[in-house]
């Protein structure tokens, strides 16, 4: 059993202002997608110029942070909602969904292309292969708030979490970041290194973050509102997770097929 580091989910305070890791964490998102934004958008197939990558990246951010409150009430506490729709507003109880997340950033980049003259998933296409960085460096700050535990287990790298019981415990956030962030994106920066036709790269990550969420939801406790919905194993991650594997897979398989 390896010993849970005991970070303070704090970075730094202020006064009464205070820093949390977890917020620096988007943050750090947000920047990777501006810097590698700007390369991207210096190609001759980028349907942008560098100088709207920061448009770009602020309407994203909308998109993550509004796509990503609602889709946590919708999907995972929709029962509580009914009863106290003011629960939307309270974001420092924490409550964010990548699912959402990403719907609000499908619609964001809607809205984007519009002003641009371009393709919402000529605008995915761009900033697929940079998400997770955004992905990587949230599941860190899930570890770091020791929130999104995984399940008991007796393997040698289990943790006991505050707040997790006594049992050691799947550090399930570490294992997402490594597939979510460090593997997602090498297979989407080598599979972007050239030129690719609209909605490949858009559908190659909703096909790759969709089976990687599918197999880690294995290894991660599900929300404690909700517990499994079928099978005393399927949780509502895997059924979200389900469309985006196979509509991710089929846009890939008629992109290709089209430029064939």
């Amino acid at each position: 059993m390896l010993t849970y580091p005991q970070i303070d989910p704090i970075l730094f305070a202020i006064g009464p202002l205070k820093i949390h890791w977890y917020g620096l964490m988007y943050l750090i998102g947000f920047a990777g997608v501006w810097v590698l934004g700007q390369k991207r958008a210096q190609q001759p197939w980028s349907p942008i110029k560098p100088a709207a990558i920061e448009d770009l990246v602020t309407y994203g951010a909308m998109g993550v942070i509004l796509g990503g409150r609602i889709g946590y009430i919708l999907f995972y506490n929709f029962s509580e909602f009914v009863s106290n729709p003011l629960i939307l507003f309270k974001i420092w109880q924490g409550g964010m969904s990548f699912h959402g997340g990403m719907l609000g950033v499908f619609i964001a980049m809607w809205i984007f292309g519009k002003q641009k003259n371009c393709t919402m998933l000529q605008l995915t296409d761009i900033i697929a292969p940079l998400c997770p960085i955004g992905l990587g460096a949230g599941r860190l700050g899930n570890f770091i708030n020791s929130e999104l535990w995984g399940r008991t287990t007796d393997v040698p790298w289990g943790m006991v979490f505050p707040n997790g019981g006594a049992l050691p415990r799947h550090p399930s956030q570490l294992y997402e970041a490594f597939l979510e962030g460090v593997v997602l994106f090498i297979i989407l920066w080598v599979y972007t290194s050239k030129p690719r036709p609209t909605m490949g790269a858009t559908g190659l990550a909703l096909f790759c973050y969709g089976c990687f969420r599918f197999f880690v939801e294995f290894f991660r406790m599900p929300d404690a509102q909700l517990g499994y919905l079928a099978l005393d194993w399927v949780t509502m991650g895997q059924i979200l997770s389900t469309p985006m594997i196979l509509i991710g897979a089929g846009m890939l398989f008629w992109a290709h097929k089209k430029a064939a």
